[in-house]
């Protein structure tokens, strides 16, 4: 990539691209941190800094509604700097952050400082998710006006569950007096109890706890009777079965405002990945059947999951050092979620359009923002091409958690350049 220096203030093309949502050719021009211009390559465009991205698909900057930055928190496991910066190499430019944080994010003082960190030290665009009870303990509710206040663009109880209905009910009706969305992961608690792993022949023949589907599936139930009842916007975090998505659909019909999103690594993994013991295919909620698999992706192909997430969760290599009930759920997956996704295009399983869409434009919607390509929007984008291979290793990795889902193998598509803001936030190119 040949990339022609000047003045930092003004304008910026990028040529030889071709944008991701038609496949034409275009020039983008950037000015002020937004797109002045969208045109096409032979009619010529004026600008003081060009950036070559011949080869690469350009699209608007993948938005991440469930990121874990671990700051302010244990340094250990990552920090602002270091996951924003593995976010803009993974094509991301907007993340949800999420509360759980050490302090929790249940006051506007936690969240100002989580912005002002983000302010000084971030490569991307930071949105912090609110507690929506305090300390996330599922009890007392938060101040969620005081939160929505300083900066938060929604109030969820991250990967806890708030177990009593009654609070749950209490919470919802609150957010809704405030027009707040709500995210939840929803788990039984009593029914998930000390499992860890899908309760499926998969777990039965390893000797693994199980969690059964209906961990799930009767909280999802129970969340979408009381957003039903009090109106709020409710969006649904994680969902791993099949008939999540049937009640997910059956909703929609009856005209609850909810919304959905499913982390990548369920569209891709099953149960199976556990066969090993590896303990890095230790996630929550669990890695399902094929069956739940191939549902989950047709909720994604059909509109009716609106969000792929990332559901990245850096940890030091201790937390996953030791048989699989003894570590620490998550995968880091922030800077794989767009190979893992093209991975499900070459397979036949999405088209391009429909994984770009649940990256982009799908999750945008749910915390009322815009991903698009037009004159006059801000100027996050990605610049990607698919016809790129990469391994990822410790050596070209940015986040501090190396626990990814596919050591020495090759992926498809490799992110070239990320601007957000107009501002460079990742380049595969030095200098």
């Amino acid at each position: 990539m040949r990339t022609t220096t000047g003045d930092p203030s003004s304008s910026l093309a990028l040529v030889g691209g071709r944008l991701a949502t038609t496949d034409e050719p275009a020039t983008l021009v950037i000015r002020d941190g937004r797109i002045e211009s969208v045109t096409d390559p032979d009619s010529g465009s004026s600008a003081d800094r060009f950036i070559d991205v011949s080869g690469c698909l350009i699209s608007p900057g993948f938005v991440d509604l469930c990121c874990n930055l671990r700051e302010p928190g244990n340094g250990q496991k990552g920090n602002i700097a270091s996951e924003s910066r593995a976010a803009a190499h993974g094509g991301f430019t907007t993340l949800c952050a999420s509360p759980e944080t050490s302090p929790v994010n249940d006051s506007g003082a936690v969240t100002n400082l989580i912005l002002d960190v983000a302010g000084k030290r971030s490569a991307v665009r930071i949105l912090p998710v609110g507690a929506i009870t305090r300390g996330l303990e599922g009890e007392l509710l938060s101040d969620m006006a005081g939160l929505s206040a300083a900066g938060c663009v929604a109030m969820g109880n991250g990967s806890r569950t708030v177990s009593n209905a009654r609070v749950l009910r209490r919470c919802m009706a609150y957010a809704q007096t405030f027009g707040l969305t709500v995210m939840f992961s929803p788990e039984n608690r009593a029914l998930a109890a000390d499992g860890y792993a899908h309760d499926g022949p998969v777990a039965s023949r390893l000797g693994l706890i199980g969690i059964p589907e209906v961990a799930e599936t009767t909280a999802v139930m129970e969340m979408l009777l009381l957003a039903e009842e009090t109106g709020v916007r409710l969006h649904l975090s994680q969902l791993s079965c099949a008939r999540s998505v049937e009640m997910l659909m059956e909703a929609r019909r009856r005209g609850i405002a909810v919304t959905a999103d499913v982390a990548m690594h369920q569209l891709v993994f099953t149960d199976k990945a556990l066969s090993g013991f590896d303990s890095r295919y230790y996630v929550r909620p669990p890695l399902r059947g094929e069956t739940d698999r191939q549902a989950l992706v047709a909720g994604v192909r059909d509109g009716v999951i609106d969000a792929i997430t990332s559901q990245h969760q850096p940890h030091d290599s201790a937390a996953k050092q030791a048989p699989v009930a003894a570590t620490e759920p998550g995968l880091s997956t922030i800077e794989t979620t767009l190979s893992m996704g093209l991975l499900l295009v070459q397979r036949g399983e999405l088209t391009r359009q429909q994984l770009l869409k649940a990256l982009t434009e799908g999750p945008a919607s749910v915390i009322g923002r815009s991903a698009a390509i037009t004159p006059g929007a801000a100027a996050d984008l990605c610049a990607f091409d698919t016809g790129m291979a990469w391994t990822p290793s410790a050596s070209n990795l940015c986040s501090a958690g190396l626990h990814h889902p596919f050591p020495a193998e090759s992926l498809p598509g490799r992110v070239r350049l990320t601007l957000c803001g107009g501002e460079t936030a990742w380049s595969s190119e030095p200098g």
